[in-house]
């Protein structure tokens, strides 16, 4: 059997990138079907007979998202807009949350930059990110070139606000793709979302996927544990006197202590104690 890589799902037709570069049409056999729904990124061996190219089994994956439905994904790139629709740290930290509980990178990419000054109050958030150790970049319709060589040899997903920029952002590094943008709605203040379905697109070296966004965020699966463990703001602080410390009322949390002391942001942690209420209440929520 061969090898190769799903990098567009419409309907039940697969787009598989074989060793050779070569892009064929596959159909999932049923064993497939019945141990798991393939979805963009995932490795597969597929098998050519003469009416048509089967997938015969889906390789084990390095990580997956749910929402969007996407696997083996190197980093996700958070689009998030300095206005129309709004700059919302709570957005982007429950996002962040969610990408580093699937083992993911996160990087922010914050679009519209010309349409605020240097000392818009806005800057400050973002001085917070990178202070946080998070990879942060500025863009803005005349200037991309700053995010250009974060795509190579990698599989990358693009979420954030509808309307934050994301097509027009991927359009701007190949104007062949001309993905379908849409103005922000001024009722809403949010974009209307025009991406129809998951695709990967080769783009700058590397490979970029371009995802419904997110309207609604899932927490109700989430371990508490193992998220307070993925947050990079709790990383190199040290041991907590607890090994199931969840950083809320414990004694001996260096988190706490950290975020009292100014070394941890005060922002991240308040969100996260927001998600925490959320996994709870097994709450899916915005």
């Amino acid at each position: 059997m061969e090898q190769g890589r799903i990098i567009k799902i419409i309907s039940n037709r697969y787009e598989v990138l074989d060793a050779n570069g070569q892009r064929l049409i596959c159909v999932a056999m049923g064993k497939v079907r019945k141990q798991k729904v393939p979805v963009v990124g995932d490795i597969v061996l597929f098998e050519r007979f003469e009416d048509q190219i089967g997938i015969q089994e889906i390789c084990e994956r390095k990580n997956e998202l749910r929402r969007p439905a996407i696997a083996n994904v190197d980093q996700a790139v958070i689009v998030m807009s300095c206005v129309e629709p709004a700059f919302s740290t709570t957005l982007i930290d429950r996002l962040l949350f969610l990408i580093a509980y699937a083992n993911i990178k996160p990087i922010l990419c914050i679009t519209k930059t010309d349409l605020i000054s240097k000392d818009h109050p806005l800057y400050q958030d973002i001085e917070d990110y990178r202070n946080s150790g998070y990879e942060v970049y500025e863009t803005n319709i005349h200037d991309i070139e700053s995010i250009a060589s974060i795509w190579k040899d990698k599989i990358s997903v693009l979420t954030g606000q509808s309307g934050a920029g994301k097509s027009t952002l991927l359009n701007s590094f190949d104007g062949s793709l001309q993905l379908q943008t849409q103005a922000t709605s001024k009722a809403l203040g949010r974009g209307k979302h025009t991406t129809r379905h998951c695709e990967l697109y080769e783009i700058g070296g590397g490979w970029i996927a371009d995802t419904p966004g997110f309207s609604s965020l899932d927490f109700s699966h989430l371990d508490a544990q193992r998220l307070a463990d993925s947050i990079l703001d709790f990383q190199n602080h040290g041991s907590c006197k607890f090994r199931d410390c969840l950083h809320i009322h414990e004694p001996g949390c260096v988190i706490r202590q950290g975020v009292e002391e100014g070394r941890i942001s005060s922002t991240r942690y308040q969100h996260y104690q927001e998600v925490l209420q959320l996994i709870k209440q097994g709450k899916v929520k915005y």
